[in-house]
């Protein structure tokens, strides 16, 4: 990592002239004219303006001498207020900067500041094409942008310890949010629960260690406001879908005072350095397909006031595309958009030491204007990240779908890239819950989804495996309630997704009957171990591990509160450590966590023992016609780990029965350790019982049994 030259456009200390100062940089190609307006702390009006000079390429550009790193400072921008055409300038809005590396100001109410003139901002009376530019000057209700020492911050990363180096076969990640998961930590100062600070406890980090996390990946954590429809019901915008600034963490997450913003910086920047010391990567998940200001009726805050026609991807009349459900499709087929997308991921690498990028709604970023916005897997913004320096070297995730036309492509990255596997999700789901569920689809699955990613030279390692995720229900609740319960976000329960494929065990919600509470046990126990028994990437959602529940709630993303806070005092202390089994037993068994595809029989020398087998319950291999028959619901493998056609060092015989009652099930010839069983809540790699012949299967579960063979000299059995 070097501390590179800053990104050009925004504000950076430069020397000219033998003057120190501050050169500020802004794109707005439509503009008639760009004026930077100065601050001092505290002060509601601009002590100072500065007409900005065309500086070519759509730049305005000045070079202001005297000022330093912690100046305030905002824009204005003229032009034709066209909203028909897609031109809403209004110079009486103070403008952030995109580019600006650290804002400060109450953004609490910041959806509420419209460029057009409405009696009520958060019930509009005018059509949008009626509407004129508000020329009430709104700098006092602004925050400001703040100039930052771009090198030091360089500097300040390049002192964190190295990112840590994990095999994309060994990843294993958790999703969570920085206050959700933090915010009721008994072992956590009361005054930095909540915070990045509170991420880098050592409590938290222990129990990620102990949980055999890989990768943390972090709910967004730029900074962001609440849309007008949240304020207007008295709740917020919990998971920060809509991003304010993507080159500033979000101060509301830090320990440290928000106007501070040099302490908010080096506080998240001690928080990756201290999870890369314990050998843990974080990954952000970044929102680049729209951004705070919403449809037509949203705020003017940045992008729309500096040109409309150039930040958005533009549809007919003057209304910005669709794509991600917000009303402002990003236009990045612009090379400008594209730059600052890559400036900000570029930043969060070599500034904080970030290890990498899921995109929400990652197909909005492969939608290219050359050919109608449809997706492009090689479009610019795309490849532009594929051959970059700095971000080739990063986790790169898509979530790869959006709500536009032909916006599901599950499968439908390029090589480098891991994406989520909602299949894989739905397949499993369906198989433990009773919703007809073939063997044959969890087969697929479990297999990291060979249909989807098993092109273009992507390896398994290219599925993203979840059973539960932010958006949904999590674990306790799938297993809980057959529907939603989202009425305390205030959409009369119409908001969330109605098809969940869950189950509820006999009745929904909380219950003290021990039959339901047992069954659902079953089910959790079972869902877990098939995703970290599956080939692909697992992916753990943050508190699933502790039997936490959001009260039926499939879309929490305006809940902060204690429904989405994790609630350690009341945590499922064996479930968390069944969980942990299950990374162990992972990580000790290659064959849990193939590199490559599997070939299956006829495709491996004949000398050799292929390196999966499918079996049915009577120890045969499956018939065709039985994959998808919908009333079998127990399955076998028998799993060969060689190396590169060496002889066998380990062979894994794996059971998935969710059929009713209890089944005997033959056995491969010799003896055999039960190393996970988790009806019986058993997850030991280093087990030493044995059994041999047969095994009944009493309950709902998965096993997994170990039989060691030749040794070569100098190998472990397992361990590779």
């Amino acid at each position: 990592m070097t501390a590179g030259p800053p990104p050009a456009l925004g504000a950076h200390l430069r020397r000219q002239d033998g003057n120190d100062g501050v050169h500020f940089s802004v794109w707005a190609p439509d503009a008639h004219g760009v004026d930077l307006c100065l601050f001092e702390p505290g002060a509601a009006s601009e002590s100072r303006r500065v007409a900005l000079q065309p500086a070519g390429d759509g730049l305005w550009a000045a070079f202001v001498p005297g000022l330093g790193a912690g100046q305030r400072y905002g824009l204005r921008a003229s032009g034709p207020w066209q909203p028909e055409a897609g031109h809403r300038f209004n110079p009486a809005r103070l403008l952030l900067d995109p580019w600006a590396l650290a804002l400060v100001g109450d953004t609490e109410r910041l959806a509420l500041q419209t460029g057009h003139a409405s009696a009520d901002p958060l019930h509009p009376t005018q059509p949008w094409g009626e509407h004129q530019p508000d020329p009430a000057d709104n700098a006092a209700h602004m925050p400001r942008c703040v100039v930052v020492d771009a090198q030091a911050e360089l500097n300040a990363a390049q002192r964190m310890a190295p990112r840590p180096t994990v095999a994309p076969e060994r990843v294993v990640i958790y999703e969570a949010h920085v206050k959700a998961l933090t915010r009721l930590h008994p072992e956590v100062p009361e005054h930095q629960r909540g915070t990045y600070a509170a991420l880098a406890h050592s409590a938290l980090v222990q129990h990620l260690q102990r949980l055999g996390i890989t990768t943390v990946c972090l709910l967004p954590v730029h900074q962001h406001i609440s849309e007008r429809h949240l304020l207007e019901r008295g709740l917020s915008n919990h998971w920060g879908y809509n991003t304010l600034n993507a080159f500033a963490p979000e101060p509301a997450y830090a320990a440290a005072p928000a106007d501070d913003t040099a302490a908010v910086r080096a506080e998240f920047r001690h928080m990756v350095d201290t999870l890369h010391r314990a050998g843990i990567e974080v990954v952000l998940d970044v929102v680049f397909n729209h951004t705070a200001e919403s449809d037509l009726n949203g705020p003017t805050l940045s992008w729309r006031g500096l040109g409309q026609n150039r930040w958005y991807a533009m549809g007919a009349h003057g209304v910005p595309h669709n794509f991600s459900g917000t009303g402002n499709s990003l236009a990045v087929s612009e090379p400008r958009v594209l730059q600052w997308v890559t400036d900000s991921l570029r930043w969060w690498v070599q500034a904080f030491g970030v290890d990498g990028f899921r995109f929400d709604l990652a197909v909005s970023l492969g939608r290219d204007a050359a050919i109608g916005h449809a997706f492009n897997p090689r479009s610019a913004l795309l490849g532009a990240m594929a051959q970059d320096p700095v971000l080739r070297g990063v986790r790169l995730i898509a979530e790869p779908w959006d709500v536009g036309p032909g916006g599901y492509h599950t499968g439908g990255f390029e090589a480098g890239w891991l994406e989520w596997n909602d299949r894989f999700r739905d397949g499993v789901r369906a198989f433990w819950l009773g919703h007809h569920g073939t063997r044959g689809e969890l087969a697929t699955r479990t297999c990291a989804s060979g249909d989807l990613f098993h092109r273009h030279g992507r390896r398994p390692t290219a599925s993203v495996n979840m059973v539960t995720a932010h958006d949904g229900f999590n674990l306790a609740d799938l297993t809980a309630y057959q529907h939603k319960h989202n009425a305390a976000n205030g959409e009369d329960n119409r908001d969330g997704h109605n098809y969940n494929l869950s189950a509820h065990g006999g009745v929904e919600g909380a219950t003290d009957d021990p039959v339901v509470l047992h069954r659902r046990a079953l089910w959790r126990r079972a869902l877990l171990a098939t995703l970290f028994c599956a080939q692909g990437t697992p992916q753990l959602l943050a508190g699933d591990e502790l039997g936490h529940s959001q009260q039926g709630n499939n879309n929490v993303y305006c809940q902060d509160n204690a429904t989405t806070w994790l609630d350690w005092a009341q945590a499922d202390a064996s479930l968390t450590g069944f969980v942990a089994g299950l990374t162990a037993l992972r990580r000790q068994y290659p064959g849990l966590r193939h590199a490559r595809w599997f070939e299956g029989p006829g495709n491996t020398p004949h000398t050799a023992p292929p390196d999966i087998a499918w079996l049915d319950t009577d120890g045969h291999p499956m018939a065709p016609e039985a994959w998808q028959a919908h009333d079998r619901h127990t399955l076998t493998a028998v799993i060969t780990v060689s190396d590169h056609g060496a002889a066998p060092t380990e062979r894994l015989w794996v059971a998935w029965h969710a059929g009713p009652g209890a089944i005997t099930l033959p056995l491969p010839h010799g003896d055999w350790r039960v190393a996970l069983d988790s009806a019986g809540a058993v997850a030991n790699p280093g087990s030493e019982v044995t059994v041999a012949g047969q095994l009944t299967l009493n309950e709902t579960g998965v096993w997994v049994l170990v039989q060691g063979l030749h040794v070569p000299d100098g190998h472990s059995p397992g361990r590779s």
